[in-house]
């Protein structure tokens, strides 16, 4: 069957999604005075929002060029770019270049959730830490001056886009179990010689941990719109809706090992695949390997040699795609509803066309969230029940799976080489975590590492003076 695409970190840039309006008005002459020309609503029609562009307020000096003075926060991604002289935008990932704020964002926000329609760009991009909506206002009341302040400060936004903006604010905000510190570190770039950029706090917007509190499947009611996709909801086990699991599975010690060990090294988003066998006969799922993802968001490239490396890997080991896991660094170890619908919707792609029935477990480590009672991750197994027939449009069921955990004997070559080859690829990237700095009073973040990877670790005493080869690269590299 074909591989589920879990977040896509290994899905690929599509093309530019313009946004129509600001498309529009990039076509117009720059040169040409705002309210000058033939608009389309009477006199002075044409000089509105749509008539402000890039190359409008840096003409106008408002802003400069430069690299990495754009950004985008979007469901705990940050997209970086930088501004053109002539206006246009760099995603610095790519290298892809778009004509406006909204193209930009729009694409950048499709990879992370392929439904969105709209990038809400001039309130959604900020330049050096203030989204643009600030620059333009200033323009418009520099220029038009009979528009009230108030009525030049926001662009209009849909319901919809309300709370998402509403979400990305608090994406600007220190997650709790990230210091401060932290925040000011790149995300996701293309190496360590890119400038850091500290983002600017809005005048008067107080700084705080934002705890992400967790709602029972049963509040949730209806689809609506307007909840943000991030809300993390509680698992529901299986004999509290009095029903069996409708599968048993195994899972093999190294598994959690190495998914464990590829959450730990990042404080962004990871992901990865699961190989195994589904005996249908027994109902058995029996995971057997984890296949990280060494590819960055938006890298299509990386992408499609990750994923053909899966394949590869499946292939010669005789094994099959049962699921696939992803990392909340920083938050409990809980799916959100863009979990749940991504989960569902692998569940249907890995069935096909098949006419048995064939489970995709999902996986989610969370590695550094405050709230675990000690130094190990806490990794849910879950399952997505599909809503009942009644009512269709309901979310799918958030359940919790039984798992049979089974402790191998050794870490075979290949593992350890996936390790030496995560410690290469994160190497030296702004969101590696710093391993030599304290976790807590008591240990470094390295020490964290081991002591979560102890109970997962084979009880093979050559193993340790391999393992402490791995962690010496791991501590160099950091």
């Amino acid at each position: 069957p074909a591989a589920p695409e879990p977040l896509s970190p290994a899905g690929g840039a599509g093309e530019e999604a313009p946004d129509e309006d600001e498309d529009e008005a990039e076509a117009e002459d720059p040169e040409r005075p705002a309210g000058a020309g033939g608009g389309r609503g009477g006199p002075g029609a044409a000089l509105t929002r749509r008539a402000v562009t890039l190359r409008v307020l840096l003409k106008d000096a408002l802003l400069e060029p430069g690299s990495g003075v754009l950004s985008i926060y979007y469901v705990g991604k940050k997209f970086v770019g930088d501004l053109q002289p002539d206006g246009r935008i760099v995603w610095q990932e790519t290298g892809q270049m778009f004509n406006s704020p909204s193209a930009w964002a729009t694409h950048c926000k499709k990879l992370v959730n392929p439904a969105k329609k709209s990038g809400c760009g001039w309130a959604s991009v900020k330049y050096k830490g203030q989204k643009l909506d600030k620059y333009k206002a200033t323009w418009l009341r520099r220029h038009q001056l009979h528009v009230p302040a108030a009525a030049a400060d926001e662009s209009p936004a849909s319901e919809g886009e309300e709370e998402e903006l509403l979400m990305e604010e608090e994406e600007d905000e220190v997650p709790a179990g990230v210091s401060a510190e932290d925040k000011t570190r790149r995300p996701p770039g293309k190496g360590p010689s890119e400038p850091t950029h500290q983002e600017a706090t809005l005048p008067g917007k107080h700084v705080e941990n934002k705890i992400r509190v967790p709602v029972r499947y049963c509040m949730l009611g209806s689809r609506d719109s307007a909840r943000s996709p991030r809300t993390l909801v509680e698992v529901t086990s299986f004999a509290a809706i009095n029903k069996f699991q409708p599968f048993n599975v195994t899972i093999s010690s190294n598994v959690l090992f190495l998914l464990d060990f590829h959450s730990h090294l990042t404080r962004s988003e990871v992901v990865g695949y699961l190989g195994g066998r589904w005996d249908i006969n027994s109902q058995m799922l029996t995971v057997l390997r984890a296949f990280p993802c060494r590819s960055r968001l938006g890298d299509a490239d990386a992408a499609a040699t990750t994923e053909e490396e899966v394949y590869q890997s499946l292939f010669l080991r005789g094994l099959s795609l049962v699921g696939w896991y992803h990392s909340h660094p920083h938050s409990p170890a809980l799916p959100s509803l863009q979990d749940i619908d991504a989960q569902m919707d692998y569940q249907l792609r890995l069935q096909g066309s098949s006419n048995g029935f064939q489970p995709c477990l999902a996986l989610l480590c969370s590695p550094y969230y405050s709230g675990n009672p000690g130094p190990e991750s806490k990794i849910l197994p879950f399952w997505v029940m599909p809503p009942p027939e009644q009512r269709p449009g309901d979310y799918g069921i958030l359940m919790d799976v039984e798992m049979v955990y089974v402790q191998d004997g050794f870490l075979t070559n290949d593992i350890l080489q996936e390790m030496m080859l995560l410690v290469e690829f994160y190497k030296g990237a702004p969101d590696l975590v710093r391993f030599q700095e304290p976790w807590s009073q008591e240990h470094t973040y390295l020490d964290k590492l081991k002591i979560s990877l102890a109970s997962r670790t084979p009880k093979d005493p050559g193993l340790c003076h391999v393992l402490e080869q791995v962690y010496s690269v791991l501590k160099q590299g950091s």
